[in-house]
């Protein structure tokens, strides 16, 4: 697991256990989609990002996603010397996910490649896998126009899913059908939370948040909107809006403040203000999803 010189990983494990490192697929998108954020600052090198690549093609029988997809594409547009080069990997792992984790009768990206047309979760939906702007950014990068199907899908169902209550929240997982979605139940696929909005959902905000598309802005809006008249956001929230725990999270706020980042004047500056104490701490070590969410946070919103 310990990389090359030439290469860089994002460690998972519990505490950052540096004898028994864990990569994990999001978490190398995730490194990727970072340092090109940073390279567009200036803070970053195309030496850093190809590190985070050379580690992928190293493993990638086990590290493939659409943040590295996503990555992958950006960097074409990042850095134009190399700009075939990033766009071919991009076009073949843009091929793959649409091979192994792509469900046709849904049209809609399946929860993972280990999904068959057997499993009992082949129309089970993560809906923090809904990402217009990525979806956007992988059809005109690689010419495959079922990326604008699987955005048209997966964000219709997304939208039936705010509907459903009048906080405007999602929950982590949802079974869907072409033209329908529904929570699931407690403990469906991984926690008693499946059905709640919780450490999956918590990421919809930021992934609307960028996107032009008017049913992505309105999910976000009343999102917000019901964010906007708590005291303060806690870590998780039954989709009727009662808070599941009293504490509060960066992996929650993180992306809150990201969206309103986005959307300053709308009415949700109180959000923006209030979600900035995730800034008022150090970075923490021991939790990778925190950190991640927070650093994003600060490198798109803190304009």
């Amino acid at each position: 697991m310990h990389p090359r010189a030439d290469q860089s990983f994002v460690n998972t494990s519990t505490n950052n256990n540096h004898q028994k490192p864990v990569a994990l697929s999001e978490s190398q998108g995730y490194g990727m989609w970072i340092t090109i954020m940073a390279a567009k600052k200036g803070w970053a090198s195309r030496q850093d990002f190809d590190r985070f690549v050379n580690y992928w093609l190293a493993h990638r029988d086990y590290v493939g996603d659409v943040y590295i997809d996503m990555a992958l594409a950006q960097a074409a547009r990042q850095w134009p010397s190399k700009a075939d080069y990033y766009r071919s990997l991009a076009k073949k792992l843009s091929s793959d996910i649409l091979a192994y984790e792509y469900n046709p009768q849904t049209r809609a990206l399946t929860v993972g490649d280990w999904v068959t047309k057997d499993s009992p979760y082949w129309r089970l939906m993560r809906t923090s896998d809904v990402m217009p702007f990525v979806f956007k950014t992988l059809a005109e990068t690689t010419g495959d126009s079922r990326w604008q199907t699987v955005n048209n899908a997966m964000l219709d169902r997304l939208v039936d899913l705010s509907r459903q209550h009048q906080t405007g929240l999602v929950p982590d997982f949802a079974w869907i059908t072409r033209n329908s979605a529904k929570p699931v139940k407690p403990k469906t696929i991984s926690t008693k939370q499946d059905g709640s909005y919780d450490f999956n959902a918590c990421r919809v905000p930021m992934m609307m948040a960028v996107s032009d598309d008017p049913r992505a802005q309105k999910v976000l809006r009343k999102m917000l909107r019901f964010f906007s008249h708590q005291q303060y956001v806690t870590a998780g929230y039954s989709l009727s809006g009662k808070r599941l725990v009293k504490y509060q999270s960066a992996s929650f706020s993180a992306p809150i403040f990201f969206a309103v980042s986005h959307h300053r004047g709308e009415g949700f500056d109180n959000l923006f203000d209030s979600q900035k104490y995730i800034f008022s701490r150090p970075l923490t070590r021991k939790n990778y999803y925190d950190a991640t969410l927070t650093v994003i946070a600060a490198l798109e919103g803190l304009n």
